[in-house]
């Protein structure tokens, strides 16, 4: 699956290990995380990342 990375602060989202502290089960991939979800670190919007 495809990573995708914060373009504020660099966080990458691994579908792999999803979000836990944000309620992504593991195995999620990118698209399908609701629209509403932010980045765990800075708080930026999904719209904010891209892929790896």
């Amino acid at each position: 699956m495809q990573k995708y990375v914060c373009t504020t602060c660099a966080y990458v989202y691994d579908p792999e290990l999803g979000d836990p502290d944000g309620d992504i089960a593991p195995g999620t991939a990118f698209e399908d995380i609701p629209e509403n979800w932010v980045c765990p670190i800075c708080g930026v919007a999904k719209s904010d990342f891209e892929p790896e």
